[in-house]
């Protein structure tokens, strides 16, 4: 049902037509009874729990440049009006406005799914897109944290892989401090490089140029 003349605070959508697939559509109207004269209240976002039958979506389309795509949710919170992933929510019998950003759903066995996917023995190695339909890292990733089972890792263990791999790159060996002088040129692979200023002096005056050159890696 659409609401064009009262936007929901912090919703992107500002309507909510019924699903294309339903039996029956309905539409809202001001019956001259104050129904229509205060702005309904901020909507909370709900989350359903699903288990998924398979994890990787494939396509055939000349136009997109992947053909295997995995999305861990249903919906998107982020609200974007624009997004193209909208209708898809009719094949859940709602609306691809305000549902689609408020009723989401997770797919808890992504990771399962994947893993299986990954071991059969028919399986050839191929770009995966993830979260081609809706984004994997939206709000909820914060505490669902599928995403993030899905690429390897839960948040424990990634945050010591961090943590061991910063200490390794900043041992003494492998660090180089440079103290600029007029003229000074330095050159790195920032593809393989680590690089961070430390805090500048704001009383004194800096003109730094920086030059990219581009080469064919093998």
């Amino acid at each position: 049902m659409a609401d064009r003349a009262h936007p929901r605070k912090g919703r992107g959508a500002t309507a909510s037509p019924d699903a294309r697939y339903l039996d029956t559509t309905r539409e809202a109207f001001d019956d001259g009874w104050g129904s229509d004269d205060e702005a309904p209240p901020p909507l909370k976002t709900r989350v359903k729990d699903e288990r998924a039958r398979s994890i990787i979506s494939r396509n055939q389309s000349p136009d997109i440049p992947f053909n295997a795509s995995i999305n861990p949710y249903r919906g998107c919170e982020h609200g974007c009006t624009y997004c193209y992933a909208r209708p898809t929510h009719a094949y859940l019998d709602l609306s691809p406005g305000i549902d689609f950003e408020s009723r989401l759903f997770a797919k808890t066995n992504a990771a399962t799914l994947l893993r299986e996917e990954l071991a059969k023995p028919g399986y050839r190695a191929e770009l995966i897109a993830l979260g081609a339909n809706t984004d994997p890292y939206q709000p909820i990733e914060r505490t669902r944290g599928i995403t993030r089972q899905i690429v390897g890792m839960a948040r424990p263990e990634s945050s010591a892989l961090l943590k061991e791999l910063h200490l390794h790159a900043t041992r003494p060996e492998r660090v180089y401090a440079h103290d600029w002088e007029l003229g000074d040129l330095v050159m790195f692979d920032a593809l393989g490089t680590l690089h961070r200023r430390d805090s500048w002096d704001p009383t004194q005056r800096r003109l730094m140029r920086q030059l990219s050159t581009a080469c064919a890696v093998s």
